[in-house]
């Protein structure tokens, strides 16, 4: 192997992060820093924009400087987002409109329901593979033309830009010379046709979004343009969504290969090769990537809102816990969960269910219970939603799961992934380089830029690090299941039409 080096740069929910690797996949420096959460109102949930391109600029520093490295010594640098997310800005100044709409933001439901009035909630999903949701970026790229005063005239006199935040950063470290997407953010917007791979003018005018505010739709990996600032010089060569850059991390190149990160949210992927796989059990069909000019390659995935931030929640809201990894060690201070079940509808229930109306319960409370099983619960509670996920996938592909691929910040938590395996009643994997979703940014772009010859190149380097069976018996997995879907009922139909006057 030659002495390079890729940058990838993870524009997350809650931080930023640079990773340097060179090219034997090896990690050489980590930069990360969290950006402010705004919370206007229940269900908004909303980032500065502004201040995620500070970050941006303050990680890759730092990662070259810890590297001991300059921006000439790498090859390429890849990007990896938080999908969804929305921001529209000023194309003459780069100054956004409005606080960026995250993807758990819930403001676009009353949209969403006006939209499926007639036609229901799949009224693109064939032209898509989503239902109308308010996860997605068409419904908020129409909240803020419809709200943010002035927005819409500007708009349609071509003077703003709309990007999810992959095209935020490129265009920003571009100095503003490229307005570009990739086909895996641009899958999640629900205006684009995943079999066309260009923007959908019948949505569009659903949606009343002028085309003129949508970036160019590329491939995964390709040379977008080149750097200036703290990146000067250096080929921007690869974007994908964070969950397909960890599907691409995680070698899952081929169809029935699966993987789940678990991070604020979790997201399970499974590729389905060449064809998109319409699902009929609350997934959904997105690009799981496309390298160049070859044929694009699909996945189903199932998308949970809320696990990570629920360990955030016990640490930052009910003071349970100081720091996230002690929710372990106060999980296990009881043998079981005491009899509570904890459904974490914060922003509603995403897959399989797709309630937006579901806010979250504990049920089971007891004089007995206590804050140990409050956080069995909590880790539960992402075991039990990443099962319902794989039974979908079971039933829309036909193929039974042999073993999950895991990656993300909470797969150092030792219980969870028991608990996993054994909700599952499969093997769960965890690699070398948990990194996973930078890494697939990098694998990307090293591709691109000759530093990885091809794909068994790749597939050769990943290795396991961790392995958990299940050793749960089959009676108390079911029943355990069971209960957590009686939970899940109660959970649904919580949100009522005037909630809006309180």
């Amino acid at each position: 192997m030659t002495d390079r080096f890729v940058a990838a740069i993870d524009q997350g929910t809650t931080s930023t992060r640079c990773i340097v690797f060179d090219a034997d996949s090896r990690i050489r420096a980590v930069e990360q820093r969290e950006h402010r959460q705004i919370f206007p109102r229940p269900g908004w949930v909303e980032h500065d924009a502004g201040q995620i391109w500070e970050r941006v600029q303050q990680v890759v520093a730092g990662a070259l400087a810890q590297a001991g490295l300059r921006a000439a010594d790498l090859a390429a640098v890849g990007i990896t987002n938080q999908r969804e997310t929305t921001v529209l800005w000023d194309r003459a100044t780069g100054r956004p409109v409005h606080h960026a709409l995250v993807w758990q933001d819930t403001r676009t439901e009353h949209l969403c329901a006006e939209l499926a009035r007639e036609h229901g909630r799949d009224r693109f999903a064939a032209a898509t593979g989503l239902p109308l949701a308010s996860y997605f970026s068409g419904p908020k790229i129409r909240w803020l033309l419809d709200h943010v005063p002035g927005v819409r005239e500007r708009a349609e006199r071509g003077e703003l830009l709309f990007g999810t935040m992959d095209t935020w950063v490129i265009w920003n470290l571009t100095g503003g010379a490229v307005h570009v997407t990739d086909v895996t953010n641009a899958s999640r917007t629900m205006l684009m046709d995943l079999r066309t791979l260009d923007w959908d003018e019948t949505i569009l005018a659903a949606f009343g979004i002028p085309c003129s505010l949508l970036p160019e739709i590329r491939s995964s990996a390709e040379v977008y343009g080149t750097a200036t600032g703290v990146l000067d010089g250096v080929p921007i060569a690869a974007a994908l969504g964070d969950q397909q850059a960890a599907l691409f991390g995680q070698t899952c190149f081929a169809a029935g290969d699966a993987k789940s990160t678990y991070g604020t949210g979790s997201f399970l992927l499974l590729n389905t090769g060449g064809e998109p796989v319409r699902s009929r059990h609350g997934l959904l069909t997105t690009v799981g990537y496309r390298l160049g000019a070859d044929a694009p390659v699909y996945a189903l995935e199932g998308s949970i809102a809320n696990t990570g931030s629920l360990t955030q929640w016990l640490r930052d809201k009910l003071g349970l816990i100081s720091t996230a990894a002690e929710i372990e060690t106060l999980a296990l201070s009881e043998p079981d969960n005491g009899g509570l079940y904890l459904v974490p509808a914060f922003s509603g229930l995403f897959a399989p269910h797709w309630r937006p109306d579901a806010r979250g319960v504990v049920v089971g409370l007891t004089g007995f219970a206590g804050k140990g099983h409050l956080a069995r619960a909590v880790l539960e509670a992402t075991a039990f939603q990443t099962r319902e996920v794989v039974d979908a996938m079971v039933l829309d592909s036909g193929v039974a799961l042999k073993s999950l691929k895991v990656d993300g910040g909470m797969t150092a938590n030792n219980l969870l992934m028991q608990t996993i395996a054994d909700m599952l009643d499969a093997p769960v994997m965890r690699p070398f380089v948990s990194e996973t979703t930078c890494l697939g940014a990098a694998h990307a772009a090293g591709l691109v830029t000759g530093v990885w010859p091809d794909l068994d190149a790749l597939r050769a380097e990943w290795r396991r690090a961790a392995e958990w069976t299940p050793r749960l018996d089959a009676r108390v997995r079911d029943r355990m299941m069971r209960k957590y879907g009686k939970a899940v009922e109660l959970a649904k139909g919580w949100v009522d039409q005037d909630d809006d006057l309180e």
